[in-house]
């Protein structure tokens, strides 16, 4: 009989040896990883790269050999990685001081260079950290802070997002999104002088308005009376007999009809026969 199958010791210590060598040359890669093999400190090949629009199952994850005691594996993860920024103070361009949160979402798409610039995805996360904060400081101190309550918001994000984006690809990743979560003013006396600031420039706004429209108004007012007075004229012009009667009994009913009191009175009007302003009522002479 074989001194090793006598042997439950040596048989003991046969199966772990062949297993931390089936271990060290055998390697499951999963879908979510990217996977660097180093030799001798060198890079050696890429085991399931990144790639846009791949179809999950064709990747080329799964079982990979490689030579056990002398390849080392760097695993990098293909899925979504987030860059936390610490709460800092931004000075707008209207000399408000921001309290200023926000957080960027990066992919490393080239572990290549990730493992030669960065060596590990932790390193990559601690270099992009103060350059997110550093293109933030840019951009928002070239703006006032209505700026982030507007529409332009999203052209600020693009514009910060192409600044990272520019540093990330010496570190193999590319930058998702960038967002600010919170952007506050300071407590006390500068929030207050902020809130008041914008509500004199909304009441100017307002009053500006105002006057544009009581403006246009008169305009609009001043149009339509010399029209009403070009079409009163051309009346006159063809029959002015008539329009001496039709503006007469126009003043007989604002001065016989609308005089009396608003309980429903009389009003007494003495006036001689022969006035001038009773000529309709005597026919022609």
């Amino acid at each position: 009989m074989n001194p090793i199958v006598r042997n439950p010791i040596a048989l003991i210590f046969v199966a772990i040896l062949l297993l931390v060598v089936i271990g060290s040359t055998f390697a499951i890669v999963p879908e979510t990883k990217q996977a660097v093999i180093v030799r001798f400190g060198e890079p050696e090949r890429i085991l399931n790269r990144y790639r846009p629009n791949e179809m999950f199952g064709a990747s080329g994850a799964g079982l990979t050999a490689r030579l056990p005691f002398v390849d080392r594996i760097v695993w990098i993860d293909k899925r979504i990685q987030s860059i936390e920024m610490e709460n800092q103070q931004v000075l707008s361009t209207d000399q408000l001081r921001l309290q200023v949160d926000a957080y960027a979402r990066y992919r490393i798409v080239d572990p290549l260079r990730m493992y030669i610039a960065a060596r590990s995805e932790q390193n990559v996360s601690e270099q992009l950290r103060p350059i997110l904060g550093s293109a933030l400081r840019n951009e928002l101190g070239r703006r006032p802070f209505a700026a982030l309550l507007s529409p332009e918001r999203g052209q600020m994000m693009d514009n910060i997002q192409n600044a990272l984006n520019r540093v990330a690809v010496q570190y193999g990743a590319q930058i998702v999104d960038v967002r600010i979560k919170r952007a506050d003013l300071p407590d006390g006396t500068p929030l207050e002088s902020a809130y008041e600031r914008m509500r004199t420039a909304r009441q100017q706004e307002a009053r500006s308005i105002q006057a544009q429209g009581l403006k246009q108004a008169q305009i609009i007012r001043a149009e339509a009376d010399a029209e009403a007075a070009a079409t009163y004229a051309g009346a006159f012009s063809q029959d002015p007999a008539f329009y001496d009667f039709y503006r007469a009994m126009q003043s007989y009913e604002a001065s016989f009809l609308s005089n009396g009191d608003a309980q429903g009175g009389r009003t007494n009007i003495i006036l001689s026969p022969d006035n001038e302003y009773l000529r309709q009522f005597t026919g022609p002479r």
